[in-house]
C-alpha cells in the first residue's frame, strides 16, 4: 500500500480514530434512551455516528416527532457518556507509534473534530497528548460541520499547509466525506461502520489501524 505522495501534514479526527470514544457515545445514547423508555431505530443509531451532537436534533425529531425535546435528551446522553468514559477512554491501537513517527519525520499534525474544545482537552490530558498536536479545530471554530469540508480546511489553514498536501485520517462515513470534500488524501480507519463502495471511492486507502498509517508515511515497523 502506498500514498499518492508524501504528506506535508496529517489531520486526525478524534472520536473513534484517536480514542475509542465513538462506541462509548453510542453506549451512552442507548442508556439515555432506555432510561427515557425509548427505543433507538437502527437508522438513528447509525445516522448519529460521527455527527456533531447539535446536528442530531433533526434526525431524532424526524423519528420521534417535532415536539421531541432533543436538547434535554442530549444532556442525558452526554451524562451517560461521561459515566462510562471516565473509566474507559482507551486510545486506539497505533496512536503513540504514529505520533512518534511524525515527530521523527518533522510532520505537523492537527485534530479536526466535531467535539467541543473542553472535551478534546479532557481526552488529550487524560492520555498525556496535550502537547502532541500543532493545532486543534473543534466545534465553534468553523461555520459548517462535517460532512462539509470546513473542519479540515480550517485545520490546513492553521498548519499553513495546502489541503491537497494533507493526509486526513477518519473512521466515519461523514468524516470521510468531509475530508474528501476538502481535497485531502483521505485514509479511512474504520471503527463502528465498515466502508461502503461509495465511501471507498472517496479514500485513497482503507486500513486496519494506525500502525498501518505509520507504515504509509514512511516509518515501517522494525
Amino acid at each position: 500500500m502506498n500514498l499518492p505522495h508524501r504528506p506535508s501534514a496529517v489531520i486526525f479526527d478524534m472520536d473513534g480514530l484517536l480514542f475509542d470514544t465513538e462506541a462509548l457515545w453510542q453506549e451512552g445514547l442507548l442508556a439515555a434512551a432506555a432510561e427515557a423508555g425509548r427505543t433507538i431505530p437502527d437508522e438513528v443509531y447509525t445516522g448519529s455516528i460521527g455527527v456533531r451532537r447539535s446536528q442530531c436534533g433533526p434526525l431524532f425529531r424526524s423519528h420521534f416527532g417535532e415536539d421531541f425535546r432533543f436538547e434535554d435528551f442530549h444532556a442525558e446522553w452526554r451524562r451517560h457518556f461521561w459515566l462510562v468514559a471516565e473509566n474507559r477512554p482507551a486510545m486506539k491501537p497505533g496512536v503513540l507509534e504514529l505520533l512518534d513517527a511524525l515527530d521523527r519525520l518533522g510532520l505537523p499534525r492537527a485534530i479536526a473534530t466535531s467535539s467541543s474544545r473542553a472535551t478534546v482537552d479532557r481526552h488529550l490530558a487524560a492520555h498525556g497528548l496535550t502537547e502532541r498536536f500543532d493545532a486543534i479545530v473543534c466545534r465553534g471554530d468553523y461555520e459548517n460541520g462535517k460532512p462539509a469540508p470546513d473542519p479540515f480546511l480550517k485545520s490546513a489553514e492553521r498548519l499553513g499547509v495546502e489541503s491537497r498536501f494533507c493526509l486526513a485520517l477518519e473512521d466515519s462515513h461523514i468524516g470521510v466525506r468531509s475530508a474528501a470534500a476538502a481535497g485531502m488524501m483521505t485514509v479511512m480507519v474504520p471503527d463502528l461502520m465498515a466502508p461502503t463502495e461509495d465511501i471507498r471511492e472517496l479514500c485513497v486507502l482503507v486500513v486496519l489501524d494506525l500502525h498501518e498509517v505509520r507504515d504509509l508515511v514512511g516509518e515501517p515497523g522494525r
